[in-house]
Order: structure tokens, then C-alpha cells, then sequence
């Protein structure tokens, strides 16, 4: 028999009657590629920065050149004085804030003079030096002539814009010199970008760079930093995707269940086509083109569908990016046409895939087993022990992934071990299912004893009785739920220790810190003699200034900072993870070359206590000693901190990157912070209380995971149309059923309200089974996934209320999801579906 014949006959015809189950399993693959292709799409995007902008700006290079508190004007004339023809671009960066809209763009300097790059036609060289000229790229939507009003550092003033630089991006440009008096550089530079001759190797041109360079100044191929960046989001994204897979894995699921139920629903038809001469490789195909032809049709519709779900998800991860790693521009969403086939690609694949085990099972039936309908679900129950046993053994696989090292940098293992708790829940649910279902029957029984619950005890037995099918559908629903329930676990832990943390750590009064929005890598300054005015109130009992400069550790971003030990010590109530006393601790630092460090630097560069740290600081390499650890949630770049005078000795700059104030006892907080906001009236500074700054940072932290909530709710929505879509289908198969059950006297709305409880019983049970594995989920992401991609240790803490409110929305859902099966099933005439065989 033709296979096209077979196809059409036991697929095609059948899915065009059943329309809207066949809609239902589209749009679930459909979500879920649309789910990989948006972050994806959303991640790409956001991982643009403004290193992308300078060297957008700087064109191709080879080497550059840097040092931590900027390099010595001294280094450019060595490198000048080099008897070779090196082209030397020296570079100013830092970030200016536009006051109009708050939008931070890149603040650039570079030798406008020379640098063909950045040198408009047509300009004297009197107009480059002068402080209130500047150039902008075409992205930043002025145009020549307009004044603009920046924000530098503590600083306002307006700024003509003088012309267009073409691939400036959204960056501002100048000319070093008043780039240096704007942003506080003294002589020192930010960057040199060296171009060399193609007359030598690179590695030759390497070692005599190196030659005339200080010990304290690192060279490095161009683009370096943009690489550290980006292999600092790498687990970040990568723990994205991961999320962004769930919605795809519980699409594979009712994939599955979808051609479970054709395959046994259409038993009799395939013992009747194998008679016909129909061969075990034509039905096979069948049900996998079956497959193919939803996914092909769900991965089509996903593709849009992620390309509008991307730019709603850019502004989200773009903003964690912004908060957690480096300043960043998203760039253009770009749709290519691979990126296209890879969506349509993976929806064939999962589908395919996903039916390849009911497929197979549907080649297998012999034409004289086509009339046992119940027969698989028998052997389904007659195998629960050894499915059990299987899921006691993937259990075991779980927890010995769960205590493996992680793997460059990534927790695959965490990530296996998650995978083997899914299969090992998935092979129990059986067990579950009929335990639960004998249990609500023992119920429901009782309750018809007193002329009550009929439908319930139908239900129920219902369930048990089609527990292959069953088992699949509370899988799916039980895996999203686990997903919800282990994310919901992990951010709440995480937010409840955010907090205590921060009651531990702000204990100053007043935090000041430069105008403008934060960032991770960015640290502006204020100008140095503002720690003198606020010493000099009345109302201030002690200030502690804290300088902070982005440096580079093994290949990854880093902040080194500097603040005032004695004032620390005196006041903090840091917790170190040694158990040493705050005092004890910041004592150890003045005079001496000793730090201490964050947890997540600890974890991310193994580095314990007693350690040494070696750092490039004003010229020369210093080799500094770990004296402790302490606990930190503010960044997962991670902190080396040093006492302010240590600092000094090596970056003698004494601009602060921000204050906090210590008021006298006995005024008001209103008072204190109006006296400061009064000293500093001139200055773009802005003004924190504690609690305002907790609630600033809970209200990052809640956007931070504003991505990760919309990536499980998606999850669960699909589970929920699948559920939708599995009802329907059992409500087609079970149509002489529930004719029976009419000619018995049932009416249509006992026939509603079995279906309605089977759902309601369906999603008690995906409820049990979900909450039993998210609660060891949440475990795996706290302890192992967690602490291996960001270094955090973070204290378990259950958020009843979160949990609660999302479980009671899913088991709503779940029932109403019900609404449409049941009243196709009150609708079926009982003489057309009792006679149709």
C-alpha cells in the first residue's frame, strides 16, 4: 500500500476532523520554539556593549594596552619613542548620562587630531580643545548644531554638538585634553590601541611591545575585554536557554501524549491497514510525518511568534545584563534566515523525535491485537515496579551528578542531574496516579454511599483505567509545575537573603553616589573635595569613602576597591565567612598589603583564605594577601577590597566613587540628609537613605527575575493547552463511553462534570507530583546550579505565599481548561456514537 495512501488516510483525514486539538499541539510547539528563539534573539541583542562601541570607533587593530587606575602618559611616549612605524591611538572612556532622557551612553576621548577614524573633515584644531564641543554618532539622533546637556560624573553642563562621526554608534566623542579635565584623568589614559606593521608575527611584535612596557601595564590583542565580558555572560545566558528549553520539553511531552492517543485510538484502523498489506515501516512513517507535519507547522508559527516575543524580552535581559554584568546598547534583533530554519529545524526535530516512541509502538501491533484496546494500559500497570525501580535508579544518577565539579565554568552536571530527577518523577507518576486514584475513589465511594459524588468516583476511575495516557498528561503539567515550583523556591531564598544581607550591610545612614543610573561596571566619581564638606557638619559623625575601579582577574572582569577600614570596622556588621568579627577583620587592613574578598570572586577564581593575589596597580605588580571572605549580593563580577590608605599608596587618586554618611546621635535622618543635599546644592549627586536604597535594590533584583517568571508562566501555559488538547482527545476516544453512560440515564451535566473532574483530579495529582520535584529542584539550583554558575550561597527559604497564589492560578487553569472537552462531550448524540462501529 502507498505510503502517501496510509498518511493521508490514517492521519490527514482524522486531524482535519479534530481541528482544534490539532490547533492546541501547533500552538504548543509553536510557544515553545517561539520561547528558545525569543531569548535566544534577546540575548544576542543584549549582549552588546559599549566595548562593541569603541572598538566600532577604533576600527581593526592588534594590541592594546591598559593598567588598572589608567596607563601613565609616560607609557605612550615609550611606545612613541619605539624606532618602528606602530600607529598609537591613545583612548579616554568612561559614560555620560543625557539629562533629558537619563539614557547613559559611551563618553569618549581620543586624539582627534590624528586619528583619521575619528576626525571630522573641515575642523581646526582650536575647536578640538574646546570643553563644550563634542561629536556624537549617528545612533544618538542629534545632529550638528544642537545643544545637548550631559551629566559627567558630578557634573552638568550643555555641550554643542559639533558633528556626526560615522560609526560612533550612539557614543560622544571630544579630544583628549578636555575629555581628561571632564572626567578627572590627570595624565593618565584609559586605554592604547596599537597598530603594527604586518612585516612581523604578532607574537614578535608581542615581546617587543612588551620590552618597554611596566610591570603594572597589561597588553593584550584588541577585543579582549569584549571577550571577558562576554564569557562573563556566558553562564548567564546559558542558564537562559536552559529556562527557555522547559516550554520546549513540555511541548516533546504532549507531542508525545498527542501520538500516544492516535496511536490508541486508531489500534483498529492499523490492524486493519496491516491486513491490507500495510508493512510495520509504512505505518511507522505515518506517525512520524504525523509529527513532523505539526512541528513543521508549529516551528513556522514559532519563528514569528519569538520574533515578537524578542523584543519585549530584550529590554528585560538587557536590563540584568545592565544590572548584574556590563553597561550595555542593545543592538538590532536580527531575524536571519538561519536563525529561521534553526526554529522551523527544531520544532520538526522535537516533534519527530518525541513521536518516535509511540510511532514505534504503532508499527508493532499485530492485526490480531488491533481489537485489545485496553492492552497497554495493562502492561503499563503491570510494569509500575519496574518503572519504579528505573526511577529509583535515576534518582541515585541524580545525586551523584548533583556532586560533580562544574565544567568550564558551566554546572553540566547540575544541569544532568536535573534532567535525571524529570525522567526519574516521570517513570513514577504511574505509581502515583493509581495510588491517588485509589485513594480519591476509597473517597468518592463513600460519598456515593450517601447518594452523592458519582461523578468524582467515575473520574477517578477513569483516570486509573487509561493510566498510559494518564501518566504522560500528569508528566507534562507535573514538570512545568516542578519548574514553577523550583524557580519560585530559588528566587524567593534568594530574595529573603538579599534582604537580611542588606540589613547587615547598609548600616550607614546616607549613601551618595554620582547622578545617573548604576551599573555594574560603571564608577563615576565625585569630585574629591566633597568628603571634606560633609566631615565638616555639624550633623555627620563619620564618613566612608569607597573608590572602585574595573580591573581584569584570570580573564574575567572584576571590581577592586577601596574604602575606609577603621570607619568599617566601627560600624559594619558584614558577615565574613570564617565567622571572624567585623572588627577583628577590617582592623587587619590599614598599613598593610591585605584584602578581603567577595564570595562569588572566592568561587569564581578559587581563591580561599591565606591566598595570594597578585595585581597590576600604578605601574608594578603587588602582591596582596586574602585576610577573609564576606558574603556579597551586589554584582557577580565579585569584590577585592583593600583599606582606602593602601589604595592611595598605589592609585593616588582621591576621588570617591561614593559616600556613606554616619549621622551624630540623635538627628533625624530628614535633618541629616537635608543638611547634606544643602552642602552639595551644586553637585549632581544623588542622596540615598537605607531604606530607600533596599528598596532600590529589591526593585532591581525583582526585575533581574522578571525574565525568568515570564519564561516558567509560558511553560505552564503550554502544559495547560496541552491539557486542553489531551482532553479533547480523550473525550473523541471515549464518545461510546460516554454514549453508554447517556443511554444509562447520566445526563449532560454529569457528563460535564466527569470530565471537569478529571481535570480537577489531573491537576491534584501534576500539583502533588510538581511541588514533590520542584522542592528537589530547587535544592539542585540553590546548592549546585546556583553556586557554580554566580559563586552565590544563598539561604533556602519557602515563599508560601508566592507558591500558593501560582499553584491555585495553575489548577484553576487546568479545570477551565477542561470547559470546552466537556461540553463537546455533552454534546454527542448517544444513538450516532453507540452505532459508529
Amino acid at each position: 500500500m502507498a505510503y502517501l495512501t496510509i498518511f493521508y488516510r490514517l492521519i490527514l483525514r482524522p486531524l482535519s476532523r479534530e481541528s482544534v486539538r490539532t490547533a492546541l499541539m501547533v500552538a504548543a510547539v509553536a510557544l515553545g520554539v517561539a520561547v528558545v528563539l525569543a531569548i535566544e534573539l534577546a540575548g544576542e541583542a543584549a549582549a552588546g556593549s559599549f566595548r562593541s562601541s569603541v572598538e566600532t570607533l577604533a576600527g581593526s587593530g592588534d594590541f592594546e594596552v591598559t593598567a588598572t587606575g589608567g596607563v601613565p602618559a609616560a607609557v605612550l611616549t615609550r611606545l612613541a619613542l619605539l624606532p618602528y612605524p606602530l600607529k598609537l591611538r591613545p583612548r579616554i572612556e568612561d559614560y555620560a548620562v543625557v539629562a533629558a532622557t537619563n539614557r547613559v551612553v559611551p563618553f569618549i576621548g581620543v586624539d582627534m587630531l590624528s586619528d583619521a577614524a575619528a576626525n571630522p573633515e573641515n575642523t581646526g584644531a582650536s575647536e578640538f580643545q574646546r570643553g563644550d564641543f563634542i561629536w556624537t554618532g549617528k545612533e544618538a539622533g542629534w545632529k550638528p548644531g544642537d545643544r545637548v546637556r550631559l551629566m559627567v560624573n558630578d557634573e552638568s553642563a550643555e555641550y554643542t554638538v559639533r558633528g556626526i562621526v560615522d560609526g560612533a554608534g550612539d557614543a560622544i566623542v571630544t579630544d583628549l585634553a578636555p575629555a581628561a579635565r571632564l572626567l578627572r584623568r590627570g595624565t593618565t589614559l584609559d586605554r592604547i590601541l596599537v597598530d603594527v606593521p604586518a612585516s612581523r608575527p604578532l607574537d614578535r611584535w608581542e615581546a617587543i611591545l612588551r620590552s618597554v612596557l611596566p610591570d603594572g601595564v597589561t597588553l593584550a590583542p584588541q577585543g579582549a575585554r569584549t571577550e571577558e565580558n562576554r564569557r562573563m555572560l556566558a553562564a548567564f545566558r546559558w542558564n537562559l536557554r536552559v529556562l527557555s528549553y522547559i516550554a520546549l520539553v513540555v511541548g516533546a511531552f504532549l507531542i508525545y501524549n498527542t501520538v500516544s492517543v492516535s496511536v490508541v485510538r486508531r489500534r483498529e484502523e492499523i490492524g486493519i491497514m496491516r491486513v491490507l498489506g500495510a508493512t510495520r515501516f509504512g505505518i511507522l512513517g505515518a506517525f512520524l510525518l504525523e509529527a513532523a507535519c505539526l512541528g513543521l507547522a508549529g516551528g513556522i508559527a514559532g519563528v514569528a511568534l519569538g520574533r515578537l516575543m524578542a523584543t519585549a524580552s530584550v529590554r528585560l535581559v538587557a536590563a540584568t545584563v545592565e544590572s548584574l554584568y556590563v553597561s550595555s546598547t542593545p543592538a538590532p534583533i536580527a531575524l536571519t534566515w538561519g536563525v529561521v530554519l534553526a526554529g522551523i529545524a527544531i520544532g520538526v526535530l522535537v516533534s519527530v523525535v518525541s513521536a518516535l516512541a509511540p510511532a514505534w509502538e504503532a508499527s508493532r501491533v499485530a492485526p490480531v491485537e488491533a481489537m485489545a484496546r485496553g492492552r497497554r494500559d495493562h502492561e503499563v500497570r503491570m510494569h509500575q515496579r519496574r518503572n519504579l525501580a528505573c526511577g529509583a535508579a535515576f534518582a541515585i544518577a541524580a545525586w551523584w551528578a548533583s556532586r560533580q565539579p562544574p565544567v568550564g565554568g558551566k554546572p553540566l552536571f547540575g544541569y544532568l542531574a536535573a534532567l535525571l530527577m524529570i525522567a526519574a518523577s516521570t517513570l513514577a507518576i504511574p505509581s502515583l496516579i493509581s495510588v491517588l486514584s485509589r485513594a480519591t475513589g476509597t473517597v468518592a465511594g463513600r460519598v456515593v454511599g450517601i447518594g452523592a459524588g458519582v461523578e468524582a468516583l467515575l473520574a477517578s476511575r477513569s483516570l486509573a483505567g487509561s493510566l498510559r495516557r494518564t501518566a504522560v498528561l500528569a508528566g507534562a503539567l507535573s514538570t512545568s509545575i516542578a519548574m514553577l515550583s523550583a524557580v519560585g523556591i530559588m528566587v524567593g531564598s534568594f530574595r529573603q537573603t538579599v534582604l537580611l544581607w542588606m540589613e547587615d550591610r547598609l548600616q550607614a545612614d546616607l549613601y551618595l553616589r554620582p547622578a545617573g543610573p548604576a551599573g555594574a561596571d560603571r564608577h563615576p566619581t565625585l569630585a574629591p573635595d566633597i568628603a571634606a564638606r560633609l566631615e565638616a557638619l555639624p550633623e555627620v559623625a563619620a564618613i566612608d569613602q569607597f573608590r572602585a575601579y574595573e580591573i581584569s582577574y584570570n580573564g574575567l572582569p572584576a571590581t577592586l576597591g577601596g574604602g575606609d577600614a577603621r570607619i568599617a570596622g566601627r560600624y559594619g556588621r558584614r558577615a565574613f565567612l570564617s565567622g571572624a568579627h567585623p572588627a577583628n577583620v577590617f582592623a587587619q587592613l590599614p598599613g598593610h598589603d591585605r584584602v578581603i574578598i567577595s564570595e562569588p570572586f572566592a568561587n569564581k577564581h578559587s581563591v580561599a583564605q591565606g591566598d595570594t593575589l597578585d595585581l597590576p596597580l600604578g605601574g608594578r605588580r603587588v602582591h596582596f594577601r586574602v585576610i577573609d571572605i564576606y558574603g556579597d549580593y551586589s554584582n557577580e563580577r565579585g569584590y577585592i577590597i583593600m583599606d582606602r590608605g593602601t589604595l592611595l599608596k598605589y592609585l593616588p587618586d582621591p576621588a570617591p566613587s561614593n559616600v556613606a554618611v554616619y549621622l551624630r546621635r540623635g538627628v533625624t535622618l530628614e535633618d541629616g540628609r537635608r543638611a547634606v543635599e544643602t552642602a552639595l546644592a551644586k553637585r549632581k549627586v544623588m542622596v540615598f537613605t537605607n531604606r530607600s536604597l533596599r528598596a532600590e535594590a529589591m526593585r532591581v533584583f525583582d526585575r533581574t527575575f522578571a525574565i525568568t517568571y515570564a519564561l516558567e508562566a509560558v511553560a505552564v501555559f503550554v502544559a495547560v493547552m496541552g491539557v486542553a488538547g489531551a482532553l479533547l482527545a480523550l473525550v473523541i476516544d471515549r464518545r461510546r463511553e460516554f454514549g453508554l453512560l447517556r443511554f444509562l440515564g447520566g445526563s449532560t451535566g454529569q457528563i460535564r462534570r466527569i470530565i471537569l473532574c478529571e481535570a480537577g483530579l489531573l491537576g491534584l495529582f501534576a500539583n502533588i507530583a510538581g511541588m514533590a520535584l520542584g522542592f528537589c529542584l530547587s535544592l539542585l539550583l540553590i546548592y549546585v546550579i546556583n553556586r557554580q554558575s554566580f559563586g552565590w550561597t544563598i539561604q533556602f527559604h519557602w515563599p508560601v505565599t508566592v507558591l500558593v497564589s501560582a499553584l491555585s492560578v495553575v489548577y484553576a487553569a487546568t479545570v477551565l481548561a477542561a470547559l470546552y472537552p466537556s461540553q463537546v462531550a455533552a454534546k454527542l448524540i448517544p444513538i450516532e456514537v453507540i452505532h459508529e462501529d
